[in-house]
């Protein structure tokens, strides 16, 4: 979860990925205005989920209201579930049964349970088989709400409890706890390659969701990524599936210092890593029933002053926008071979994209300490991830079996022409941001027909993609 990420969720609550960009600000939860970021980032980095706790309502908050009231578009989980076309799975009996998804967050949240069963309720929801939670990697240190990185990490775990959950919502969630924050560099990741070859070992999950990361040049060199690596291997020969969020600061991302951003483009570890699936950044344009009033485009709300002010306070521009570009240390995996005109030798980031954008953020309720309770708009690759983790779940049940590695299934899919997969070709992740008092830009990668830096090779339509991937997945 980078503090960036805080998973990068952001919940404007921005929460995707603590150190990666969290992933949605790995659902980390701001507090009050941010001001201008004259030096480097104005949040911790960490899990990739955004959001900000000064937005704060009682009772979920309609894509009018948000607009009103925020200038920016949010979504209930209804809305993504019609924009995703899950209502005809759902019809056929395909609602996660049978499955499970392991969430892997630092610290976790104290209040999870509830605020799932709140959740639920009003969003009509059914309550999932299970809620499990586990430390297999240690005892995790009692949560204290001074501490903005254990605040930020239970929004972080919030969002990708709940928004797994409205995608599969009767596959069983097992939350698995790390008691060392993930942050940039190796920290953290220790605790979790032991947790997740925990829950392999024990047979426990058939996908598990990431929603942290930590920019490749913050890592002593591959060496020390290939030290942490043992969790994917042992993935990848027990059919396990391993996703993780691309980023939430576009081509840019944070230092080892947490403080100021690379001058050129980065990617982040482990959704680099070509065992793993790395889920990039949407932004949906959804009616108030789910229906698309445009094309899904790559979420690039860098340039977006109503986003900017609703995350960080001021006008920007800010780096918010999905992670996407070409590894450092790994080359191109051989199910890449039909994308090298764009990959080159290098491993492409990411793979696929769903819902990011913080113009059009998705509702999430918490009740931890150290923030009032209520309902929280809240974006990044965070959000995504779980996104996924549900569809993968979908497609478990109908092929009968967890899938493992899905990366080539879906190059195919995509070589193929598939119906589910559906191309993202408008938008790019540049960003901008201002740092040693003079405004930087990164130049980012481009949506384009075909599979691009941006979006991957695009978004899915699950009602097809998922009999799509399990066709696949039953002779993979």
């Amino acid at each position: 979860m980078k503090a960036f990420f805080l998973g990068d969720e952001m919940r404007l609550v921005r929460t995707a990925g603590v150190a990666a960009g969290v992933c949605a600000l790995t659902a980390v939860a701001l507090t009050a205005a941010s001001g201008t970021a004259a030096t480097g980032p104005a949040r911790p980095v960490t899990a990739m989920a955004r959001a900000r706790t000064v937005h704060r309502s009682s009772a979920p908050p309609t894509t009018a209201f948000c607009q009103q009231n925020y200038r920016v578009a949010c979504y209930q989980p209804r809305q993504l579930e019609t924009a995703y076309g899950l209502p005809a799975l759902y019809r056929g009996g395909v609602q996660g049964q049978g499955t499970t998804i392991a969430i892997v967050d630092s610290f976790g949240s104290p209040t999870i349970g509830r605020d799932l069963a709140t959740f639920d309720r009003e969003a009509g929801l059914p309550g999932p088989p299970s809620l499990r939670i586990i430390q297999p990697a240690g005892r995790v240190p009692p949560y204290h709400q001074a501490s903005a990185q254990m605040v930020g990490w239970a929004a972080e775990t919030t969002l990708d409890v709940e928004y797994a959950h409205v995608v599969a919502p009767r596959a069983r969630l097992l939350l698995v706890e790390t008691p060392v924050a993930e942050s940039e560099g190796e920290t953290g990741f220790p605790q979790i390659t032991r947790a997740e070859n925990y829950v392999i070992d024990h047979h426990l999950a058939g996908v598990i969701s990431q929603s942290f990361g930590a920019t490749e040049q913050t890592f002593p060199g591959r060496a020390a990524i290939d030290s942490l690596r043992s969790a994917f291997e042992n993935a990848e020969l027990h059919h396990v599936t391993v996703l993780s969020a691309a980023g939430d600061a576009g081509a840019a991302d944070v230092g080892l210092n947490q403080s100021t951003y690379y001058p050129y483009p980065v990617t982040s570890w482990p959704a680099s890593d070509p065992l793993v699936t790395a889920v990039g950044g949407t932004q949906l344009h959804l009616d108030a029933s789910g229906a698309r009033t445009a094309p899904d485009s790559v979420w690039n709300d860098t340039y977006n002053r109503s986003a900017n002010e609703y995350l960080d306070g001021d006008a920007g521009p800010n780096p918010l926008a999905g992670g996407g570009g070409e590894s450092v240390y790994f080359g191109r995996p051989a199910y890449q071979g039909g994308v090298s005109n764009v990959v080159g030798d290098h491993r492409g980031v990411p793979d696929i994209s769903m819902s990011a954008a913080c113009n059009g953020a998705v509702d999430v309720y918490s009740s931890f300490p150290g923030q009032a309770a209520g309902w929280y708009p809240t974006c990044g690759t965070s959000e995504a991830t779980p996104l996924f983790a549900g569809v993968v779940a979908l497609a478990g049940q109908v092929a009968g079996h967890s899938l493992g590695v899905i990366n080539p299934l879906i190059y195919q899919l995509e070589a193929q022409h598939a119906r589910g997969i559906v191309d993202v070709t408008a938008g790019n992740n540049t960003v901008s941001y201002t740092q040693g008092h003079a405004l930087h830009t990164v130049t980012g990668f481009k949506a384009r027909p075909g599979y691009d830096l941006a979006s991957g090779v695009g978004t899915v339509d699950a009602q097809y993609f998922v009999p799509e991937l399990a066709a696949l997945g039953k002779y993979w």
